[in-house]
């Protein structure tokens, strides 16, 4: 089974993500080290790797591999930065980005989703990482300021509160969906004091719970 596992996990890295330009090595060395399987409900355990978002259950998804490699590509973390994810659920984005940085922070809004993502991490020995039960939409101000912020599902529009949470020259990436079809990848970038919002590529993440676009009155 471990086998069949690490020849899966080789193969998200070659079909998936190198030929969608995520081509950094530390990247496609942090997805070579986590095991996906670890981090979805044991039904699911056969699919880890396909390329498509993975329902976690509670209404919650695991991001599919594409995506998720893509942004972590623009994000570039470097190995003395801090990291804040939102919407962590089960960890897996934690332990990925814990390979890559010198320490992870995640936010869960269901508990339960929070301690399997706590014992993942301590299972796999990943003492930079951690994560806290909370709402998404604050954030965690506690840890602040943040090198790179990174959201976990797409969400209707992105809390200024989160944004403050960023350092002087801090990054934030998320996928922004304002109705139907397809949301948008975004980078947001604080230099300055200033903040200024990149459209990166199309994605179609599911929302993230709490984050949809608020409804808008049409006369």
């Amino acid at each position: 089974m471990a086998g069949t596992a690490e020849a899966a996990r080789l193969n998200m890295v070659e079909s998936q993500l190198r030929p969608n330009r995520v081509i950094d090595p530390a990247i496609l060395e942090a997805f070579l080290a986590v095991p996906r399987e670890r981090f979805v409900p044991n039904h699911f355990r056969s699919v880890a790797y396909i390329d498509e978002d993975l329902p976690l259950g509670a209404g919650r998804w695991l991001m599919e591999p594409m995506v998720f490699g893509r942004l972590l590509q623009h994000a570039a973390i470097e190995r003395d930065e801090k990291v804040l994810e939102i919407g962590s659920a089960t960890g897996y984005g934690l332990a990925v980005m814990a390979q890559l940085a010198r320490s992870v922070v995640g936010v869960e809004c269901d508990e339960a989703l929070a301690q399997k993502a706590a014992d993942n991490l301590g299972q796999l020995g990943l003492s930079n990482a951690a994560v806290h039960h909370g709402p998404l939409e604050r954030g965690y101000a506690e840890g602040a300021p943040y090198d790179v912020i990174m959201f976990a599902g797409a969400v209707g529009e992105i809390p200024v509160a989160i944004i403050d949470q960023l350092s002087a020259k801090g990054r934030l990436f998320a996928v922004v969906k304002k109705g139907q079809g397809l949301g948008q990848a975004v980078l947001v970038a604080k230099v300055a004091g200033v903040i200024s919002e990149r459209v990166l590529f199309d994605a179609g993440t599911p929302l993230l719970p709490g984050m949809a676009p608020q409804p808008s009155f049409v006369f």
